[in-house]
């Protein structure tokens, strides 16, 4: 009845070991972007994902959503979704790995099917860290934003700028968060670069694996020993960095593990193991020393049979040694002739001596069934006590597999309750969907724009200089006639078509080689200047080639050309000149016309071209 009620005990100490674990409720949303659609994929992010969501399944994360390879839409609708999860949980965590962007100190989360041409698509065609950080804010206990979104950008290489003077940022910008009780992990600290990672994960997700949801362990040493493994992982080269402040509590993901239930301790350990000892030595002071610590009980009457056992050995020694003395003194006393009397009495000693040696055989044999009594009694103990032990851990695992079936019954119910309240939810995002007028569906995902999207590829292999707008005119035929030219294909020009995309797209290195403009020569993916050395100029062949020599003007050459120059403006008739005389009247004054001249009045006449009555005359030929 002891037994059962001790084993009674332990189980329900093991089920009550398991629910401080279970008292928080903790939600994660997992994103790991890694298909981009116009420029390179990135091959860590879906695997960092799915190993950070099965890291938050086994501590045992009420909610994991993991999801990969979001549209702008998508990603909007997945926050949407995690903020009102988060509206009743404790602990609320997001994880990106992709693609991120700075713009004006913003950090912006880029989607699968960015295009980012210019700055201004930053505002359009991706999500700021701000909204993720409005997902997250419901949650009462701890808000934890994890980036691993700090790699090499390509879209900011490629991005034209609408205003000279704004800033794209290397890497992500600095944040301080506004909310209490909120951080933000990124994989390497602001205004730098996080590597990718050679092997299946990023050094940064890696070390998150390893470290950060362990039991009891607090957030700021988590992420300090993440900091660590990231550091010599990459040779100093990336040093992770958190913002934000938490109070002087600890505060972990995963409550630390409650203290094992001990065993019943064996209240005999202790006797049994000096019992052992003692029989190693196996002598008289020893057993006494022992039965003197250990008054009674069952390895005490062991003892004092073994003690029994050694005294009998030694009467016997002692009874053998005096049978041999006197057989030694009888032979002695006949071979001196001794007298009968003497050799009688002589006699009479060894026989009983010899007496006394058998009683003590028989005193032996005696002692030795008692010891082995004794070790059939303490054999039979032990196969009972271990019986009792193999009882005890068969009921163990009886309760383990209870209880697992019980974990595994209640995961099973909760995953159909899951179940069904996502399908009641989406039964009430399709009345929403319905009642809401069709302008305000700016959140549903748009549909694939087939010329806008073979447009780009078609960018990506270099066989389009063009604009991406969509519109499949005359220039994005000949792209597309230029890529059957290097592509050695035969697919329709006139029309965008899925077979063009596809074919398109399964290539992975330019197509169409790089044209670039007079003076400028193709180097890789990019148009260099050609630079010619002093005396040299680059030719219609883009080609340096020598600069003419200018001619040199002789003196002999100069003075017959002047000469001729006098000469003809010598013979070339004088142009009329202003005299510079001003002639004035009674209508006021003016200067005298040209190849005109002045002349005073002679009395009573009147000259021709007369002005006024000055008596001046104003003569004209």
């Amino acid at each position: 009845m002891r037994a059962l009620m001790g084993m009674v005990l332990t189980v329900w100490l093991i089920l009550l070991a398991g629910q401080p674990a279970l008292a928080d409720k903790r939600v994660a949303l997992v994103i790991g972007n890694s298909s981009y659609r116009n420029v390179a994929k990135l091959s860590n992010p879906a695997n960092d994902a799915a190993a950070v969501a099965v890291m938050f399944k086994s501590a045992g994360f009420d909610t994991v959503e993991s999801k990969l390879n979001l549209t702008v839409g998508e990603l909007r609708k997945a926050l949407r979704d995690f903020g009102n999860l988060s509206r009743d949980a404790d602990v609320a965590v997001v994880y990106y790995a992709g693609h991120g962007i700075e713009l004006d100190g913003t950090n912006y989360l880029i989607p699968v099917d960015a295009t980012l041409e210019t700055d201004a698509d930053v505002l359009d065609e991706t999500l700021s860290l701000d909204r993720v950080l409005f997902a997250v804010e419901p949650a009462r206990q701890l808000r934890l934003v994890i980036l691993d979104a700090c790699r090499d950008n390509p879209f900011a290489k490629s991005m034209k700028r609408t205003i000279a003077s704004r800033a794209i940022g290397r890497g992500l910008a600095k944040v301080e968060p506004s909310s209490p009780n909120t951080m933000i992990a990124f994989a390497a600290k602001a205004g730098s670069t996080a590597s990718d990672g050679d092997s299946k994960n990023s050094p940064f997700a890696a070390a998150l694996v390893n470290h950060l949801t362990k039991p009891g362990l607090d957030l700021r040493k988590a992420f300090g020993f993440v900091r660590d493994d990231v550091l010599k992982a990459t040779n100093n080269a990336q040093e992770p960095f958190v913002y934000g402040s938490l109070g002087g509590n600890d505060v972990t993901l995963v409550p630390a593990a409650p203290a094992a239930v001990a065993a019943p301790v064996d209240q005999d350990a202790t006797m049994r193991r000096d019992y052992e000892f003692a029989d190693r030595v196996g002598t008289k002071p020893v057993w006494d020393a022992f039965i003197e610590k250990y008054p009674s009980g069952f390895f005490t009457a062991l003892a004092k049979a073994q003690r029994d056992k050694l005294a009998a050995e030694a009467a016997r020694v002692e009874a053998t040694n005096k049978a041999k003395a006197a057989q030694e003194e009888q032979m002695r006393l006949a071979a001196e002739g001794a007298k009968a009397a003497e050799q009688a009495k002589a006699a009479e000693k060894a026989k009983a001596a010899e007496k006394a040696q058998v009683a003590a055989e028989l005193t032996k044999k005696a002692e030795e069934a008692k010891v082995a009594e004794a070790e059939r009694v303490k054999a039979t103990a032990l196969a009972k006590a271990a019986e009792k032990e193999a009882q005890r851990v068969k009921a163990a695992e009886e309760a383990k597999i209870a209880e697992a079936a019980r974990l595994k019954a209640a995961e099973t119910a909760k995953a159909a309750a899951d179940t069904k309240a996502a399908a009641e939810q989406e039964i009430k995002d399709d009345k929403v969907a319905a009642l809401t007028p069709p302008a305000e569906k700016s959140d549903q995902p748009k549909a694939v724009d087939l010329p806008r999207s073979l447009q780009a590829e078609l960018r990506r292999v270099g066989c389009n200089t063009g604009a991406v707008d969509g519109n499949w005119n005359a220039a994005s035929q000949r792209s597309l006639d230029l890529f059957n030219k290097h592509a050695g294909l035969k697919l329709e020009a006139k029309l965008a078509s899925v077979d063009a995309l596809d074919a398109v797209k399964s290539k992975t290195a330019r197509v169409c080689p790089l044209i670039c403009e007079r003076g400028f020569r193709a180097d890789g993916d990019r148009c260099v200047k050609i630079t010619c050395k002093a005396g040299f100029r680059v030719n219609e062949d883009n080609e340096c080639e020598k600069l003419p020599e200018k001619p040199v003007a002789k003196r002999e050459d100069a003075v017959p050309k002047r000469d001729a120059e006098r000469k003809q403006n010598e013979a070339a008739p004088a142009k009329p000149q202003a005299s510079g005389q001003i002639i004035c009247s009674m209508q006021g004054c003016r200067p005298v016309q040209k190849g005109c001249r002045i002349e005073q009045n002679r009395p009573g006449t009147s000259g021709h071209g007369s002005f006024g009555g000055s008596g001046q005359n104003e003569v004209c030929n």
